[in-house]
């Protein structure tokens, strides 16, 4: 047997190679005064043993890193798992392990596939303390984004005593898609948002995706009066349906014990968005399986029937179905109600990857029915507006929707790291017919009105001049608002450049041949990091004399909405500054420029 020690420093710890025989080896990597003590076991397999009480283990992070996988092990029971992109060679970011709960217990990590010289080891520490500071020159001020991590769907949001509760998919343990918890956030205004502890955390079923949440007003679940019950997807190797409930309004969920509630055959099977219809006096849910949408029924919220099914031959199918809704609008001008029911898609949007797509119809508590089954219509021509869905138990019978604002296509890549992906900002659902058919108006929420600020200028804009929006604007950050109208005199094609002095741009234009508004972001700033980034996006348009749009542009972000909301179109714009001048031009005739009003947007 040959046995022998060699020890020397690095960063502060003692490294301890022992070599026992001609095949075992053991690594010991201990600190001088060790808060943790890491065992390397070989193959790629290391234990990291918590000798001092600290709030939080911190990870380092490498995003080119493959997945890790970690168990988080107290008092020899497995208490968590999750996956971490460990930092290889360099570190990205840090993120947190919550160790609170555990202060008696003694806590260890399992790592596996991670190298014994992997920069991690040396990196990782435990603190009290987790800066969440933004680092982000990128991240939106009144677009609500995670403090830090990843995030896409919003779902099971819920109004309930003033308060509004937004829960979204989302990663704590790194800034790309993975550990799919229910993250929470709430407001009383939809616009200053106040981060919640994570709501629903994965569990032997699986991770947590997307769902929804109800207020059992009537305690027809057996919970209590006024619970609010949140349904969601436990994904693993299958999805079945899961429920949980809340006492507290809110702040803390409980599981229920016999979930899942719901299970199938289908691989897809997800995304339950629950409602009460009250003609039929039956709670429906809606799931998404595969390319259709399965509808069910229940009394009391545990025991599901399947009522009908809704997809085939019906709107676009270039992807798989996610992320139902189903609501019942008004048709504005009228005292006249119809159905919608919303379908989020990927891929097969408009422009490539994932998008919103809505049917209009009726519907009598057991199945939906398309009024205009030969039309594919969209909720949001841009590129980045998915996963639409709205507030249950909305104040005054409003419809309130919100929608990730990114795309499959590049969400993990967009150039962010701190955080990835924020919200649209909510929008107020209505409808309103044009030719013989029903089509959704989306309207920014009147919430974010309170967000102007009282400074504001107002100017008269000729056409084919250059103006500096920085005159207009108190502290140009790249959040502002633009509101303008135009009055065509007969030409082809009107419309602007928002521009920067580094040569990037987003144009904006109204062609009036063809009857479509566009916006082309191919110059608007950082567009390397995907092939599918830069891109002209259209939307169809009725061609008025007289047009009116508002532009909400928030560091990262441009949301276009055209004659109060017949159209919205969402880009994400990644520039290196500040859009700060904007140019008019006409081809083919004139128009005025009747009224332009610039705002500075500030929160609290």
């Amino acid at each position: 047997m040959i046995h022998f020690k060699n020890s020397w420093q690095n960063l502060g710890r003692t490294l301890s190679l022992y070599i026992v025989g001609v095949t075992t080896i053991v690594f010991s990597c201990q600190a001088v005064n060790p808060p943790f003590v890491i065992k390397h076991l070989g193959d790629g397999q290391s234990i990291v043993q918590i000798d001092e009480q600290k709030k939080y283990l911190l990870l380092p992070v490498e995003e080119v890193s493959p997945e890790a996988k970690l168990y988080m092990i107290a008092d020899n029971d497995v208490v968590r798992n999750m996956n971490v992109r460990l930092a290889i060679n360099k570190v990205d970011y840090f993120v947190p392990v919550d160790l609170t709960g555990f202060d008696k217990k003694h806590l260890s990590f399992n790592f596996q596939l991670i190298p014994d010289s992997a920069i991690c080891w040396n990196e990782m520490k435990l603190s009290d303390t987790f800066d969440v500071s933004n680092r982000e020159m990128f991240r939106p001020v009144y677009h609500f984004t995670p403090a830090y991590g990843w995030m896409n769907d919003p779902n099971g949001m819920v109004y309930k005593d003033g308060i509004y509760h937004l829960f979204y998919q989302y990663n704590p343990y790194g800034s790309m898609w993975g550990n799919m918890h229910w993250g929470h956030a709430t407001s009383r205004d939809l616009v200053s948002w106040e981060h919640q502890p994570v709501a629903i955390a994965p569990d032997a079923l699986g991770t947590i995706f997307s769902g929804s949440c109800v207020v059992d007003k009537d305690n027809t679940a057996g919970f209590g009066a006024g619970a609010i019950v949140a349904f969601y997807t436990s994904a693993s190797d299958r999805q079945v349906q899961s429920m949980a409930y809340s006492l507290d309004n809110g702040k803390t969920f409980r599981k229920y014990a016999r979930n899942p509630i719901l299970t199938s055959t289908q691989r897809d099977f997800r995304d339950p968005k629950v409602l009460w219809h009250e003609a039929s006096g039956r709670w429906i849910m809606i799931l998404a399986v595969g390319q259709e949408m399965q509808i069910y029924s229940s009394p009391n919220l545990k025991d599901w029937t399947m009522e009908s099914k809704f997809g085939e031959g019906q709107g676009a199918h270039g992807g798989v179905w996610e992320c139902p809704d189903l609501i019942e609008l008004p048709i504005e001008g009228t005292e006249l109600k119809k159905w919608v029911l919303i379908c989020n898609l990927n891929p097969g949007g408009p422009f490539g990857g994932s998008a919103t797509q809505y049917f209009v119809g009726t519907f009598d508590g057991k199945k939906f029915v398309n009024e205009s089954p030969a039309l594919t219509k969209w909720m949001d021509w841009g590129k980045d507006h998915y996963a639409t869905v709205t507030w249950s138990n909305a104040p005054e019978g409003r419809h309130i929707a919100l929608a990730w604002m990114s795309n499959w296509q590049y969400a993990n890549n967009v150039p962010t790291q701190q955080y990835r992906s924020g919200n649209s900002v909510p929008r107020d659902l209505s409808l309103y017919t044009s030719k013989g058919e029903t089509y959704v108006k989306c309207t920014p929420s009147r919430e974010l009105l309170k967000l102007r600020d009282k400074g504001t200028k107002k100017r008269s804009f000729k056409v084919d001049r250059s103006y500096n929006l920085d005159r207009l604007l108190s502290d140009n950050t790249g959040t502002y608002e633009i509101e303008m109208t135009f009055k065509n005199k007969n030409a082809e094609i009107i419309g602007f450049q928002l521009f920067n002095s580094k040569g990037e741009e987003v144009e904006i234009y109204y062609n009036l041949v063809d009857k479509q508004f566009a916006m082309d972001r191919t110059k608007s700033g950082d567009v390397s990091f995907s092939k599918d980034f830069p891109a002209v996006t259209l939307a169809p348009i009725e061609g008025k004399d007289e047009m009116k749009l508002r532009l909400l542009i928030d560091k990262s972000s441009i949301e276009a909405f055209g004659d109060d909301g017949r159209f919205s179109m969402t880009n994400l714009v990644f520039p290196s500054e500040p859009y700060n001048r904007i140019s008019f031009y006409a081809k083919g005739g004139s128009y005025n420029i009747t009224s332009f009003t610039v705002y500075n947007l500030k929160t609290n």
